[in-house]
Order: structure tokens, then sequence, then C-alpha cells
């Protein structure tokens, strides 16, 4: 039974041609220039000096972090990357409303966080689908059809080229990944590198997915820390994870 991430996908291809759109043209970020310091009129009698407010210290970065407790994983990423929130749901009223429809099957699919990372602007997407909604459970053997169904959605947003595949285990939990060139179909001359991997856990199946526009957020993605089921990994891919890799 083959899984398809259109949804999910779209929406990260919606981000990453929004940020596209919003990142500059070439070459790094110019300081803005200072505007000019009005010049005050001084009385004759000063005013007694205030003594200055302490500013409080910034807060540090918090890494952008998604726990999923339905399913059972958490995944986080760098502090630098920036955390994307999904896009409000559309309310329709109708005038004379039915029953309400039960979700189930793909609609099931959530998008359950999306960070964006550099000029360039890298995409990572995790989505995560629960069994009690879907009405099935998969098992490691399913990885291959529901790994399909990522890079299938993935082809609807980008085209893509020289895939490679591999399996890897994080503690007793089988992950498929793949690994692929292309670029959004919106923008064929920008390069990205594509890569999703996806697990099947006891409430439910989640994918991770990048696209990735250096391979510094690659590298990220790949060595973020992950918590499957309460077991946690330092990272998502290990460095093996592929016999060969494009070039």
């Amino acid at each position: 039974m083959r899984v398809i991430f259109g949804a999910s996908l779209l929406f990260l291809g919606s981000v990453l041609l929004v940020a596209q759109a919003t990142a500059p043209a070439s070459g790094p970020a110019k300081a803005p220039a200072h505007s000019a310091t009005p010049t005050t009129v001084q009385s004759a009698t000063p005013a007694p000096a205030q003594p200055a407010a302490s500013t409080p210290a910034a807060a540090p970065a918090q890494p952008p972090r998604v726990e999923d407790s339905k399913i059972g994983f958490s995944y986080s990423l760098p502090a630098d990357w920036e955390f994307v929130a999904p896009p409000p749901v559309r309310k329709v009223t109708e005038p004379y409303p039915g029953p309400a429809t039960v979700r189930k099957g793909n609609a099931c699919i959530e998008t359950v966080f999306t960070a964006k990372h550099g000029s360039l602007a890298s995409v990572v997407v995790v989505t995560a689908l629960p069994f009690a909604c879907y009405g099935h459970t998969m098992k490691a053997r399913d990885l291959g059809s529901l790994g399909a169904g990522a890079v299938e959605g993935l082809k609807r947003t980008f085209s893509v080229h020289d895939s490679v595949q591999g399996n890897y285990t994080l503690g007793g939990h089988t992950v498929w990944i793949e690994r692929a060139k292309g670029a959004p179909k919106e923008h064929e001359k920008t390069p990205f590198v594509y890569e999703t991997a996806c697990t099947v856990l006891a409430r439910g199946a989640v994918c991770w997915m990048i696209a990735a526009a250096d391979w510094n957020s690659l590298h990220d993605f790949e060595q973020a820390p992950v918590t499957l089921e309460g077991e946690r990994f330092a990272a998502l891919v290990p460095v093996n994870a592929f016999v060969s890799s494009p070039e």
C-alpha cells in the first residue's frame, strides 16, 4: 500500500519558493545605511545625568525542535535554523453542514515540523502518519513503499535525478533513505540535494525530508539528534548510510 505525501511535499516546495523569492540576489547582505543623527538644542541648565538602565542579556536562541508524543519521536536542528509555522487552515462555512468527515488513509498524513536555513533556503520537513487514523499498521517490510510514496510526492514539485538508496538501523528500527540531485520545477537553474529518510514505529510512520542548498545544511539534517520511542540517537543518518552517493 503506497502512501503519497503530496500535500506535505507541496508545502515544502512552497516554503522553498517563497524563501528563494525573498533571498538576496547575490553577495552578502549589506549593512543598512545609518540615518542622520538629529541635532538637539541643549538648555542653559543641563538636566542631571540619569543612571544608565541595565539591558537584560538576550536569551540564547533555542534550536527548532519537534516532539511528537502521539507516535513517539523527537528531532531537533541547530539553533541557526528557523522554524516555519504551518499555513493557516482555511475555514469553509457551509449553509447546510452535513456530518463531519472522518479523516482516513493518506489524509491522515501530518506535517509536524518545518524549518529553513540560509539565504538560499535549505528546507527540512518532517511528516508523520498515525496508524490509529490511517486504519492500517505498517511494518519494516513496508518501508520501500512508504519511501517510494514520499519520493513520488517530491517529484510533483521538484525535478529529481541521480538518486541512490540505502537502508540502515537505529537501535531496533530500520530506516529507508534516498538521496538525489535536482531543482525546483519553478527554478530549474537552482541546484539542490534532496534526501528522504523514513522509519516505522509502533504507533505510526515518520519521514524526514530536506531540500539542501549546500552541504552544511545537509550535514545539519543528517547529524541532528533524534529519539525513537524513548531511545536517543546522536544522529538521524549515520555516515555509512550510503554505499555510494551522487557526485
